[in-house]
């Protein structure tokens, strides 16, 4: 696809985000008629119950900075935002079921209030970056590996600036920003003497517009066997720009931790730490990117590089829909949202029971 369609493209999503903004002023004051199980046009019900749970903050308004909060009525907008559809990064990462501090679904399902109604939602980026390894080149002291990377949506190519970060050990690389048509290669030369795994990371924002951005990480390995997948070792859980670190294993050794976006990268330092967890700072960017969360140690065998976003996205989070046989009425929605200042996709399923 040509390179004008591409912008048209993003054009067209910047369009739905403004669309829907102007719906705002009316949609945060329908949750009285939303709890009518009598509402004869379903397919409006429904929609306005997805654009209220995107469009209010909930109760208390800063639930999601809370690691212990339960809501009493389920929003995920950023409080006092000007903005609609700016969802807060805490209450969206509490939908993550790799976050620790998680909303389940029965609670979510509780405190929307509305018993005859399931709903799923995703977040997710815009476009998606696929990273592959494509070969590896031992030198004399150092070894050379070749990656070929793509950004797209549905197929199509997404021209893009690129930037990479690459972590092993206390190890931490960073490489230029390129330009892609929607198809890069990039070869990272790592010293010998460098513990691993390795862990490569790709930032990319559209050249049409900064808002538009995506990510992804690959492990491999370097001096080390293949890497577990990410989760194995660590589960990281950024609330309320805190990085909270639960050990899986016991004893186990932090190495670094980092915390990366499109322009900045800061290594982070310890808070808290014990034998069986640790706490981080992650600091408040003044770049508008999603921050790449690492952490490398070893335990007393194995060497790891573990790795999440914050916001902590993409998710799905609560009714499978796929899989349910019990409900006869789903309508599906699809929004463009922001999460500081980068626009997501979001998709809201709303159903009910079988007439």
């Amino acid at each position: 696809m040509p390179a004008i369609s591409i912008d048209t493209f993003f054009a067209c999503s910047l369009m739905v985000l403004l669309v829907l903004s102007a719906m705002a002023g009316t949609s945060k004051l329908l949750y009285p008629q939303l709890n009518n199980a009598g509402n004869e046009n379903i397919a409006k019900r429904y929609k306005e119950i997805s654009t209220y749970i995107l469009l209010s903050a909930g109760t208390p308004s800063n639930w999601g900075e809370n690691d212990k909060s339960i809501p009493e009525t389920f929003g995920l907008a950023k409080a006092d935002s000007d903005s609609p559809y700016e969802l807060d990064i805490d209450k969206v990462s509490r939908l993550n079921t790799e976050n620790r501090f998680a909303l389940n679904y029965a609670q979510m399902f509780t405190i929307l209030e509305m018993p005859d109604v399931s709903f799923g939602i995703e977040i997710k980026p815009v476009f998606d970056v696929a990273i592959n390894h494509t070969a590896t080149y031992a030198g004399t002291g150092e070894t050379t590996y070749e990656f070929a990377i793509a950004t797209e949506r549905h197929g199509v190519s997404v021209p893009a600036e690129l930037k990479y970060y690459v972590v092993a050990g206390d190890y931490l690389g960073t490489y230029s920003v390129y330009s892609s048509n929607g198809e890069a290669s990039l070869n990272v030369t790592l010293s010998n003497t460098v513990d691993g795994p390795a862990l490569l990371m790709v930032i990319a924002r559209t050249t049409s517009n900064t808002k538009l951005m995506s990510f992804n990480a690959c492990a491999f390995a370097h001096n080390s066997a293949e890497p577990k997948s990410t989760g194995t070792f660590l589960n990281l859980s950024p609330l309320n720009h805190v990085l909270n670190v639960s050990y899986n294993y016991p004893g186990l050794n932090l190495a670094k931790a980092y915390a990366l976006t499109f322009d900045y990268s800061s290594s982070l330092t310890e808070a808290i730490h014990n034998n069986q967890s640790a706490t981080y700072d992650i600091p408040h960017f003044s770049d508008s990117s999603p921050a790449m969360i690492v952490v490398a140690g070893r335990n007393s065998t194995t060497s790891f590089v573990e790795w999440t976003a914050y916001p902590q996205v993409p998710l799905q989070a609560g009714a499978n829909f796929a899989s349910s046989e019990t409900l006869s009425d789903v309508f599906t929605y699809t929004y463009a949202v922001t999460l500081n200042s980068v626009i997501y996709e979001c998709t809201v399923w709303v159903g009910g029971p079988k007439q």
